[in-house]
């Protein structure tokens, strides 16, 4: 696919106005978007309305679940295609998106499909002051045309973790894809079609925030409810938009997330750990771990092994499966992170590994590549400590006590996630209780039941995703109230 199109009401939509989306291995062009303004984005949100009360809203609970796993099963079907796809916009390698990225972007369709069908409502008998009767039961409506707002990092799997609950709950969606990653958006568009989703139910617009299709849609009075991945700050401008309306919105958003290690921990599992939690997908997810807060006993030891860690990726070509490390998304977003090396550099870091450029060769010299990067001996209130930074880095500080983690570890504005390694249960428990965050994992990181809350505290987001909590943003739940 080399022309990005908008997809809306079942068809593809091109636009006098074009952007390019690049390779950021090599900086090579991968193609054209199509750049959507208000008329395509109001032609998106009308298509949305009227298939809500066209066949879509017409549906019974269990054609509508037979549709989603056709979706999950045509993103299978294609699994090349959209992997070809996920890799050229993000420069994931091939081992990570063909094991997290498209997987999970189907497997998303299917979790939330079950879900629905099961999923019970609460009912309640009451006496009246009459003497008489009467029974209370819910009922769950969707909510409408729901705007959908992705990053980059993960493009198809967050994108379908939001598609998919509002699908399944009866909603149709306007999604606004990342400007750096519009493809594998775009291509289940085809799959919608395929399997016979009904148009206007799943649109596409492209383009980029402020005065193109995201302020577009996110101010469009048609849309009833706004969903959003990304900074804390491109939220907060998203969430005055939502006020206009009174639209209900559903944020993940920023994080500045804490590795902590105890000197009693399995010291190889968790030196692998916290390496997997910074530096996965180079550093750019949400859930990753900047700040490293390990017991002193071990310190040194574990700074030693987690720098052989750092130093032992292998980058390059990301369809090399030997490849294990890859570029950032875009050459603006390296200059953001390179920023932060030389913040750094600037406020006295000792570096222990990394800190700049890799030297790469041939075309992959024209990449958005960053080195791997470990600093210490900064104070908390250093600017790498307090920023998210989205890249493949980290401070290791030292600690003492239990007290002493639980407070530097929330002493930031974000809670989103953290990850703790002990071999000692109550000081685990204690950790999950004392640590502001919406996920806490212990001698673990990335494990999760699709089916528990996910979401952030603080500046972290509003609402939880997941299970039956993504029902509380993706429908309304009324009460009927029947006197007998």
């Amino acid at each position: 696919m080399s022309d990005f199109r908008n997809f809306i009401n079942g068809e593809w939509v091109s636009t006098g106005k074009t952007f390019e989306n690049r390779n950021p291995v090599d900086n090579s062009l991968i193609g054209m978007v199509h750049e959507a303004g208000k008329a395509e984005v109001g032609a998106a949100v009308d298509a949305a309305r009227a298939a809500l009360k066209g066949p879509w809203g017409k549906l019974k609970v269990e054609d509508r679940v037979e549709l989603l796993h056709a979706i999950a099963d045509g993103i299978n079907a294609n699994f090349d295609e959209f992997l070809a796809a996920e890799m050229a916009d993000t420069g994931k390698p091939h081992g990570l998106a063909s094991h997290v990225d498209i997987p999970r972007g189907a497997a998303n369709f299917k979790v939330f499909a079950d879900l629905i069908r099961n999923v019970p409502t609460e009912s309640f008998g009451m006496d009246t002051p009459d003497g008489g009767h009467a029974i209370n039961y819910a009922v769950r409506a969707p909510r409408g045309v729901i705007g959908v707002v992705c990053p980059w990092n993960l493009p198809l799997l967050l994108m379908t973790w939001k598609v998919g609950p509002a699908l399944a709950t009866g909603n149709t969606v306007v999604v606004k894809p990342s400007e750096e990653t519009p493809a594998t958006a775009t291509l289940l568009g085809r799959v919608m079609n395929d399997v016979g989703v009904p148009a206007g139910v799943y649109n596409v617009v492209h383009g980029f925030g402020p005065d193109s299709a995201g302020e577009f849609l996110t101010t469009h009075p048609g849309v009833d409810g706004i969903t959003f991945t990304g900074e804390t700050r491109t939220g907060e401008a998203i969430m005055r938009a939502a006020a206009t309306g009174v639209r209900p919105v559903s944020f993940e958003l920023g994080g500045k997330n804490a590795g902590i290690v105890f000197a009693d921990c399995d010291f190889d599992k968790a030196v692998a750990g916290i390496a997997r939690s910074t530096f996965e997908n180079s550093g750019q997810v949400c859930l990753g771990t900047e700040r490293v807060y390990v017991q002193r006993p071990i310190f040194e030891k574990f700074v030693a092994a987690l720098k052989q860690r750092a130093e032992g990726f292998k980058l390059g070509d990301p369809n090399d499966h030997s490849t294990n490390f890859g570029p950032l998304v875009s050459q603006e977003h390296r200059r953001k992170v390179l920023s932060y090396y030389d913040k750094a550099r600037a406020e006295g870091a000792t570096i222990v590994t990394g800190g700049g450029v890799p030297t790469m060769t041939g075309r992959l010299s024209e990449g958005a590549w960053v080195q791997p990067t470990i600093w210490t001996g900064l104070p908390q209130t250093a600017s790498v400590i307090r920023e998210e930074i989205f890249g493949p880095c980290c401070h290791i500080s030292p600690f003492d006590t239990e007290e002493e983690v639980v407070n530097m570890a929330n002493a930031t504005p974000y809670g989103l996630a953290a990850t703790v390694w002990t071999q000692d249960v109550s000081v685990a428990h204690r950790m999950g209780r004392a640590l502001e965050v919406g996920i806490c994992w212990v001698n673990s990181w990335f494990l999760r039941d699709l089916r528990t809350s996910f979401g952030g505290a603080k500046q972290s987001g509003i609402g939880r995703e997941g299970g039956v909590h993504s029902l509380e943003f993706y429908t309304e739940l009324r009460n009927v109230c029947i006197k007998l």
